[in-house]
């Protein structure tokens, strides 16, 4: 809220003349003494009653920061909570042990098992890169690896297009 006032107070000054400079760093020094005055109030949450206190009052719900502070309790301060809305009418806290990704294979062509519509691989080698592979050349002296070995590989990347994915589903 408070950062989308800023910005349209801003343009209304830059579109009235003001110095864009100025007003940039205007806009700084304001950010350093609002993140400072918040540092200042702020108070370390440490237990679980903490926890789901605050958790209910964001939510607006006593049960739902229940359920915050026990998937806080489960995962740690660096784990990832995920909240989704339900069909049913129960509220339920799931665990997922590991990673879980929210796309599966790019292509459809890349499917194993046709009537689940899953792509399945039995001891890939795992490739993990957070770069955009777009080059097909750049990954083929290590596909050549692969082949050579007889084993499929599990590409896990920012994402795959142009020649490296048509490549790869051939």
């Amino acid at each position: 809220v408070l950062a989308q006032s800023m910005i349209q107070e801003g343009l209304k000054n830059v579109t009235s003349g003001a110095n864009p400079v100025g007003l940039r760093q205007g806009i700084d020094k304001a950010v350093q003494v609002a993140i400072e005055a918040l540092h200042e109030i702020s108070q370390k949450v440490e237990n679980k009653n903490e926890i789901a206190q605050v958790g209910a009052i964001s939510a607006a719900d006593e049960e739902i920061g229940r359920y915050i502070s026990e998937a806080m309790d489960k995962v740690g301060n660096d784990g990832v909570i995920t909240i989704e809305e339900s069909n049913g009418f129960n509220t339920e806290l799931e665990v997922v042990e590991g990673m879980q990704f929210d796309r599966g294979y790019q292509s459809p062509y890349m499917v194993t098992d046709s009537d689940k519509m899953i792509a399945e691989l039995e001891r890939p080698y795992i490739l993990v890169t957070d770069k955009k592979i777009s080059s097909f050349q750049d990954i083929l002296p290590l596909l050549e690896q692969v082949v050579q070995a007889s084993r499929p590989i599990l590409i896990v990347a920012d994402e795959v297009e142009g020649d490296a994915l048509t490549n790869i589903v051939l």
